[in-house]
């Protein structure tokens, strides 16, 4: 797939554009970019959410997992090497 990234160059904030995720069982309708990756993922076993993809260090420089929110969507939980 692609990816297609827009970065302000005022805040910093970006939006990011992806096609369908071969690597992972099911796509997610959004990843969410976070600092502690590791308390995040401790924070959604602890509150029993479905890991739906396990925590991974991809190829391209992510380390993610994805979890089922209770409304029933898939989130990418995610941060990138820096």
């Amino acid at each position: 797939g692609w990816v297609a990234r827009y970065t302000s160059p005022d805040t910093g904030a970006n939006v990011q554009l992806v096609t369908r995720d071969a690597t992972a069982s099911e796509d997610s309708v959004i990843s969410v970019h976070t600092g502690d990756l590791e308390g995040a993922y401790e924070e959604a076993q602890e509150l029993g959410y479905e890991i739906v993809h396990p925590m991974t260090t991809e190829p391209w420089g992510v380390r993610r997992f994805f979890v089922r929110a209770p409304d029933g969507n898939v989130i990418n939980i995610v941060n990138h090497r820096d």
